[in-house]
């Protein structure tokens, strides 16, 4: 169910859906949304490096960023002043393809994924209670075969740990991700358009 700031937008102004939600003729969504509780992602620096460091937003996972061809949408790191940051590709020379912004709203109220804002050049600074809006790479979608869609996902830092050793310098996120193609929704269960 739409909001209804957005639905008095939509009757003023009809070219701003997208704005409010999901892009205009969509198909019907196929993937539920999905809230992964408790994420660990190690330090880029300062952790093994068969430590996952990235996130991949379409397999919703933690992936290790040292294998050829490693492919995610975020790294994280912790620098030397024990700040967590998140980096979408574009901070780290890898192409202004994903994107991330923090989120003035608790986890649970940010309903929809925002059309634009996002930070694709530089580094986040994220502290505990964080919330950020990311988007992925651009993806090819089955219904539109030119590459202009992304995924969309939410994530709130739950703990972050500085300490170095096995378990140390990681980040615990509760993330949600929608990988339906153009799809804004970020409430858990079936998107609707």
């Amino acid at each position: 169910m739409r909001s209804l700031s957005c639905v008095i937008v939509l009757l003023a102004a009809p070219l701003i859906l997208g704005a409010c939600g999901d892009v205009p003729g969509l198909p019907t969504a196929l993937y539920p949304n999905r809230t992964d509780s408790l994420v660990s992602v190690y330090a880029l620096t300062g952790t093994p490096v068969t430590s996952p460091s990235g996130y991949l937003i379409v397999d919703r996972r933690v992936v290790r960023t040292d294998i050829i061809n490693a492919s995610f949408d975020f790294v994280f790191d912790i620098d030397s002043l024990g700040r967590a940051l998140l980096f979408p590709t574009g901070a780290v020379k890898l192409g202004r393809q994903s994107g991330a912004q923090l989120a003035t709203v608790p986890f649970d109220s940010l309903r929809f994924a925002p059309s634009g804002g996002y930070q694709v050049d530089s580094a986040i600074v994220l502290s505990v209670g964080s919330v950020v809006a990311l988007h992925s790479r651009s993806v090819q979608c089955s219904f539109d075969y030119q590459p202009v869609h992304n995924y969309f996902a939410k994530l709130l830092v739950l703990a972050i740990d500085t300490v170095p050793g096995p378990t140390g310098r990681r980040i615990d996120l509760r993330i949600l991700t929608d990988i339906n193609c153009g799809y804004r929704g970020l409430e858990p269960g079936l998107p609707r358009s």
